[in-house]
């Protein structure tokens, strides 16, 4: 278009083309730049939140503070308020910083474009600015702004020069003196929430930089190794994966263009003024999400509330059936409970301990008829030192030790047979069987018993309670010990002594329906009578020139089989069967 045998005129045209072609491109729709406008107001809302969520935190500890009771367990818990207070306070002062710095940034930006940031009127739609940055009052804040009113929404060289400066790989404008005040509060936060004495032990968190990384992933297990490489309180390891991670930001990208950009670079280039306002704003709410999760998790050491905790009940559990002279544990305590302020419990039977961990533990033995009743209170002061006492019971039911064993296929064990064996063992919630001369296997319901060459077998039931791993025997009992009775010999589906058909091919070992074993027989060899003739065979299938006699016989002639099988015992046994034709 604009080549060396162009005319002078046709080299203006052209280049007038390609600026008009550059313009259209860089042109950004109104309705884009209104959706950035709305992002921006629902990150200020959320900064709002996240801001307000902070000091509810804060303000709790602040009324534990100015609510505990001064005997020595009051004293105690203020000095512990006042310690993680002087933390959350310090955390408050960098965090405003950061917020600080940002509102300058936009305002920086904002003005240099042209726009009005002197005018102040809250929830006017046609101006820019709705709530100054209150540094004596509300410095977490960050200024409430209305981006709908700003006239320049497309424009972009401005944030890119003042933000980036003139490399996206080296950025020189206040976008870098930002990134490292960034890294600079990620380290801050996470080492004053990692880093402090607890009683006699000093947790310690030094934060390194982990700003290069390729996945997400990468930096989760990069976090978690930094964290595990300190001496951090384990209450303490999962909120401190979770501020470092969403404090971090990959300090180098790439493109399918270019390597190496700076993340400061990637986020503001080429970025519409309405974009670079709504960029810093989401920067401001992940710093007060932040600085809200820390917190948080500060208050959390200290117990807040007029119990400490919202609602309070008692509660008592343990073993709800048990034997007669057997010691069961049973521990009662409120339904959540404050470390500084053990509850008191009183029992109508037992012993009782303190472990120290708000319940009272209660040591009893079962004794009575069909239930056994434990009752007693269970009582808390609040802050105010008044004492609140409720009732507590918990009811046991008795069981008689007793054991039964039964054998549902019959009352005798069969040599070579897996012998189905239940036991049940009153009282307990586990039935354990042992023999002699017999070898139990346990299966998914019940044992299968394997007796030996014995004539009889003994099996002992034993009842165990999980709980306190107590075994007790309940009873030994005697079987008698016999080989498999022997197989009937089938000639298809007829039975010795019954009627069957001269092309039937097959013949079959097993129990008639009297008896209820499962067994599985083998059979090994044949030999078949007919006529005066005599055919043999191996297997449980008649050969071709068996068929062909059977094939001669008339109705009514007899013919009979001598078959050897073996079943699982490996013993090998001889049956007949004479049947009519």
């Amino acid at each position: 278009m604009a080549g060396g045998k162009e005319t002078p005129r046709q080299k203006m045209i052209g280049m007038m083309y390609l600026v008009l072609t550059a313009l259209l491109a860089l042109n950004v729709s109104k309705s884009v730049l209104d959706a950035f406008c709305a992002i921006e107001e629902n990150t200020q809302k959320a900064n709002i939140t996240h801001y307000e969520r902070g000091e509810a935190f804060r303000k709790a500890l602040v009324e534990e503070m100015n609510t505990t009771t001064k005997d020595e367990a009051g004293a105690a818990k203020k000095k512990k308020v006042k310690f993680y207070l002087d933390m959350i306070t310090k955390i408050d002062v960098e965090t405003a910083k950061m917020i600080e710095e940002i509102d300058k940034i936009k305002l920086d930006i904002l003005e240099k474009s042209g726009e009005n940031i002197k005018d102040v009127k809250d929830k006017d739609e046609l101006t820019l600015i709705w709530k100054k940055y209150d540094k004596a009052n509300t410095p977490l804040l960050p200024i409430r702004m209305n981006l709908m009113a700003v006239q320049a929404k497309d424009q972009y060289d401005i944030p890119m020069h003042e933000i980036i400066g003139e490399d996206i790989k080296n950025p020189t404008g206040s976008g870098l003196g930002l990134w490292k005040n960034m890294i600079k509060y990620r380290k801050f936060l996470t080492e004053t929430v990692g880093t402090y004495k607890d009683g006699e032990k000093q947790w310690t968190f030094k934060a390194k930089d982990i700003n290069n990384y390729k996945e997400y992933s990468e930096l989760i297990k990069e976090v978690q190794k930094m964290v595990k490489a300190n001496k951090v309180n384990p209450e303490d390891v999962a909120v401190l994966e979770q501020l470092y991670s969403e404090l971090s930001k990959q300090e180098r990208v790439s493109t399918h263009e270019m390597e190496g950009i700076h993340w400061i670079g990637k986020t503001f280039d080429h970025s519409p003024l309405v974009a670079a306002i709504a960029s810093l704003s989401a920067i401001q709410q992940e710093i007060l999400s932040a600085r809200a999760t820390a917190v948080g998790h500060l208050k959390s050491k200290v117990s807040t509330g007029e119990y400490s905790f919202n609602k309070i009940m008692p509660l008592a559990y343990g073993p709800l059936i048990g034997n007669s002279g057997d010691e069961v544990e049973l521990q009662v305590m409120m339904a959540a409970f404050d470390s500084d302020n053990q509850p008191v419990v009183t029992t109508n039977s037992g012993s009782l301990e303190y472990p120290g961990n708000g319940t009272g533990l209660i040591k009893t033995k079962i004794s009575g008829g069909a239930e056994m009743t434990l009752s007693g209170t269970v009582a808390i002061k609040n802050k105010s030192g008044v004492e609140k006492r409720e009732n507590w019971t918990h009811t046991i039911k008795i069981m008689k030790p007793e054991g039964t064993v039964s054998l549902p296929d019959m009352n005798v064990l069969y040599r070579g047979y897996e012998n189905k064996v239940e036991g049940v063992a009153s009282g307990y919630d586990q039935t354990v069987l042992s023999g002699n001369n017999v070898t139990l296997s346990k299966v998914a319901k019940g044992y299968i018993g394997k007796p030996g060459g014995g004539k009889t077998a003994t099996i002992t039931i034993s009842g165990k309670n999980s709980v306190t791993n107590k075994t007790v025997s309940l009873g030994t009992f005697t079987f008698r010990v016999m080989n498999l009775p022997p197989a009937q010999v089938y000639f298809g589906n007829a039975a010795n002594g019954a009627t069957g058909s001269k092309f039937e091919t097959k013949l079959f070992t097993k129990y008639p329906p009297e008896i209820p074993l499962n067994v599985t027989f083998q059979t090994l060899s044949w030999e078949m009578e007919f006529m005066g003739r005599q055919v043999r065979g191996n297997g449980g299938n008649l050969d071709a020139a068996a068929q062909a006699l059977l094939k001669q016989a008339k109705p009514g002639q007899s013919v009979s089989f001598i078959v050897k099988y073996k079943g699982p015992d490996n013993v090998q046994r001889t049956g007949v069967c004479v049947v009519k034709v």
